[in-house]
C-alpha cells in the first residue's frame, strides 16, 4: 500500500462529523489500497457560533488558523473542516492558512453540469439563511419557511450537541424535505451539514439530494492521493 499525504482535519464542530470523515477517509484509502495519514485537533462548535452571531468573520477566520498552524507543525501537507458552517470565513481562512485548505464549497461546482438548478438547504441556520455564504452563484436557493428553518436548526443543533439522532429526526425531516420539494420545485434538498450523516445514508434517504460531505470527502481523496 502506498502512502498518501498527510492530512490535517479540524475536529469537534461537531464531534459527529469528524467522525463520519475520519471513517469515510479510512474506508476509501484502504478500498483505494492506501495507508491514511491524518491529524485531528478539536475546536468548539459554541465558539463557532459566537463569532457568526456577531457576523465577524476575521475574528473566526483567526479561531480556525490556530488549529490549522497546529495541524501544519504536525506535518500536515493539506486542510479541510468537515463542517459547513465555519465555511463562513472560508475566504478569509484560505488567503491565510500556510497550508492548501481544500474548500468544502469548490466540490459544489459540479451542480449546474448536474443540472441542478433550483435547491433548499439542510444545515444550520447560518448555512441555510446565508444562502451557503453566497457561493452557489449559479444555482437558486430558496429558503424554507421560518418555521421550517427553526426546525430544521433545531435538530441540526442537538445532533452537533449529543451525537444521537432519533426516528423522529429522521421522520421530521424527510417529511419536511417531501414538503419543500413538492411545493418550491426543487431539483434537489442539499444536506449541508455533515452531523446529518446521523439520520440520512443512501439507504434511508427518498427525496432528491445532493451530499455535500460527500463531494468533499471525494475531493479530499482526489488531492491526497
Amino acid at each position: 500500500m502506498s502512502k498518501a499525504r498527510r492530512l490535517g482535519l479540524v475536529g469537534g464542530l461537531g464531534v459527529g462529523a469528524t467522525v463520519h470523515y475520519y471513517q469515510s477517509l479510512a474506508k476509501a484509502h484502504q478500498d483505494n489500497g492506501l495507508t491514511l495519514d491524518i491529524v485531528i485537533t478539536h475546536a468548539e462548535t459554541s465558539r463557532v457560533y459566537e463569532y457568526l452571531q456577531a457576523d465577524d468573520r476575521e475574528g473566526l477566520a483567526g479561531y480556525l488558523l490556530g488549529f490549522i498552524q497546529t495541524l501544519h507543525a504536525a506535518g500536515a501537507e493539506l486542510v479541510a473542516i468537515p463542517a459547513v458552517t465555519p465555511h463562513f470565513c472560508i475566504r478569509e481562512l484560505v488567503e491565510r492558512s500556510p497550508i492548501p485548505l481544500i474548500n468544502l464549497f469548490d466540490s459544489l461546482n459540479e451542480l449546474a453540469a448536474r443540472k441542478i438548478s433550483r435547491v433548499a438547504v439542510f444545515g444550520t441556520r447560518f448555512v441555510i439563511q446565508s444562502a451557503l455564504f453566497g457561493f452557489l452563484s449559479d444555482v437558486e436557493v430558496i429558503s424554507p419557511e421560518p418555521e421550517e428553518v427553526a426546525l430544521i436548526h433545531d435538530i441540526y443543533t442537538e445532533l452537533a450537541q449529543t451525537g444521537a439522532a432519533s426516528s423522529d429526526h429522521y421522520n421530521q425531516l424527510t417529511s419536511l424535505a417531501h414538503t419543500l420539494c413538492t411545493r418550491e420545485k426543487l431539483d434537489a434538498i442539499l444536506i449541508a451539514g455533515t452531523d446529518l450523516s446521523l439520520i440520512f445514508n443512501e439507504q434511508n434517504i427518498d427525496f432528491p439530494y445532493i451530499d455535500c460531505a460527500a463531494l468533499h470527502l471525494q475531493d479530499i481523496l482526489n488531492r491526497v492521493s
